[in-house]
Order: structure tokens, then sequence, then C-alpha cells
């Protein structure tokens, strides 16, 4: 048996000569600190090219229809003639600066203010009667328990969303017109006539029907997503607890519902001053323009009909400022709320 060089007689080791291990005396690496989702741009660019390329046309085509067209606002400060120049967009250049004269103008026209008012109250009417709609049948299509009768009931309920304008205002005119079903009935019993779609006191509730009948699909199919990310396991642990139906729903799928609430109603508060185009635009001459102007149908009436396209600019500059600025005080009430609105704190 052979002794290695500092061992014992005995094939033991001296204790001073044990070899620690080679780790031990190596210095250790000092770990390298990131800050936390900082990663260099050319390194996500290199990551990311294949999306980046994928959306440059639709960037390209969000530039060119909704960013360019701004540049055109410069004609509400002028008293803008498309006829000073070969075309429309030189005669920006020769068209006289007439300062805030446009909106001087709009603070005194009284037709102005008649379309802001039916505008204000459209779009309270619609977010109370309107917004919660969608809600209420998501949860209703929601507790259907069997997958078939709910995914015909969402179709049914979503079909109208595909429906140009047309299309809804003569369904509604069949209904509840002068010749519609509803004025046929009550005259075969005897009754008086029944018009509706003429009636300019309830015109208002009329096209709110009008949209709930037409878009209160789109919403429920945004609530039933958020309501397929609820874990089933909070409603089993609800229902252990004792939490009838009622409960569960006021407990568990109302607060799942809230940031997608909060979402869809920042939205539509910044969307208060457009309450439609179309739809007013088809009804306007059965109702008259006292019931049916609005904003978006005043800005076409004085720029495309009567072309003072000045006039028009300053009143659609006005109102996209004030969509802005609502935008962005609903945003702020949802962050103290606790939610994330439409971009984070």
């Amino acid at each position: 048996m052979s002794l290695t060089a500092g061992s014992r007689p005995d094939g033991t080791r001296p204790a001073a000569a044990v070899e620690e291990p080679a780790t031990a005396l190596a210095p250790r690496a000092v770990p390298v600190k990131r800050a936390a989702g900082r990663v260099p741009w050319r390194v996500r660019l290199r990551r990311d090219r294949a999306l980046i390329l994928m959306t440059l046309p639709a960037i390209g085509l969000l530039l060119l229809f909704n960013y360019v067209p701004l540049l055109g606002n410069v004609v509400a400060f002028q008293d803008y003639d498309p006829y000073s120049s070969s075309n429309g967009i030189t005669a920006i250049f020769h068209s006289p600066w007439v300062g805030i004269e446009q909106f001087s103008r709009m603070l005194d026209d009284p037709e102005f203010w008649t379309a802001v008012k039916n505008t204000i109250v459209l779009f309270l009417l619609q977010l109370v009667l309107f917004f919660p709609i969608p809600i209420a049948l998501a949860l209703l299509i929601n507790s259907v328990i069997r997958p078939r009768v709910r995914a015909v009931a969402q179709a049914i309920m979503y079909l109208p969303h595909f429906f140009s304008w047309v299309l809804v205002v003569t369904v509604f005119q069949q209904i509840f017109g002068g010749a519609g079903i509803i004025a046929q009935t009550m005259e075969q019993h005897g009754w008086g006539g029944f018009d509706l779609m003429t009636n300019a006191s309830l015109f208002k509730f009329l096209v709110t029907a009008q949209s709930v009948w037409k878009d209160a699909g789109w919403g429920i199919i945004v609530f039933l997503a958020a309501l397929a990310a609820v874990s089933t396991d909070l409603y089993e642990a609800a229902a252990m607890d004792g939490a009838g139906r009622w409960r569960r729903m006021w407990h568990v799928t109302l607060p799942a519902l809230r940031p997608v609430i909060a979402l869809l109603l920042v939205l539509r508060v910044g969307d208060a001053l457009s309450v439609g185009f179309e739809q007013f635009l088809l009804q306007r001459d059965a109702v008259g323009r006292g019931a049916s102007e609005v904003l978006d149908t005043y800005v076409w009436n004085v720029g495309i009909q009567f072309g003072d396209f000045s006039y028009a600019a300053a009143v659609g500059l006005i109102k996209g400022i004030i969509g802005i600025c609502l935008v962005l005080g609903a945003n702020k009430f949802a962050h103290l709320l606790g939610e994330q609105g439409v971009y984070r704190k």
C-alpha cells in the first residue's frame, strides 16, 4: 500500500492538510443588478421586428387619415375660401387670418347652443339607460347553464350590430311608424292613430332604444369575456360560505367586472359629444331640427350644406378639445377609485 505525500501510516491525513474545496477559495461573482424591465431598445427592436413590420401599414393608415387631417384645423382661425386657389389645400395659404372670430361667432349662435343641449341630454340619457343594459344582459346570459342556449341568445343579441342605421331606422319605422304594425293594430280595434317616429318630445327615447337594440350585443361580448376570466373557485367558495345567487353576483361577479366597466365608462364619457350622426341625419326631417340637431349634424349642416368651412372647423375643434378633457377627467376619476382606466398612473 503506497502512502501519498502528507498522509499518515494509518492512511489518514492531518487536519491542516485537509484540502478545502476550490470553490471556497475562488472569489464569488458579484451579481450584476439590472433594473427590472429595462431592456435596451436595440434588443427590443431586434426581438420585435416582425411585430413592428406587421403594424407599420396600420400606423401609416392611422397617420394618413387621423393625424394628417388635423393640420386642416388651421382654417378655424381663417376666413377660408376654397376657391381662392386652384385646389383646397393651397387655398389655406391664400385665406386671410381672422383670429378667434369664428369662436366668438360660435358663442353668439343660438343654434349651436341648441345642438349642445340636445347632445348633452342624449348623452346623459344613453349613459343611464343604455350603458347598464349590456352588463345586465351579460349577467343574464352568463347565468344560463346550457352552452347551446347561451350561444344562440348571444348570437341573436349580437346580430343587429352588423345592421346599418338605414336598416335600423327602417325596422323601427315599420313597427312604430304611422303605417307600422302597432298603428295598424290600433286602427283595427277602433283606437286612434299612433306614430312614434314623428313625435319630437319622445325622440330622445326613440334614438336611445335604437342604440340599445343595435349595439347592446357588442357590449355583451366584452363583459362576457371578462366574466370568462373569473375563477370558478371563487363561486364555489362563496357558495360553501352560504352565499346565494344574488350575493355571489354582488361580491364575486361585479367586482370582477369593475375594471372593464371603468374602462368602457371612461371611453363612453370621452365620446359624450359624439352621440351619432347618421342615425340623427336620417330622422331629422320627421321630428325637426330642434329635437334632432346634435353637434355632429350641426357641423355637417354648417360646413357641407352651407359651405362655411371655417366655422364648422372651429366647432369641431372645440368638440375635440372638450372630448379630450372629458377622457382625462374620467380617467383621473377611475384612478381615484383604484381602477386603471385607459392608461396607468
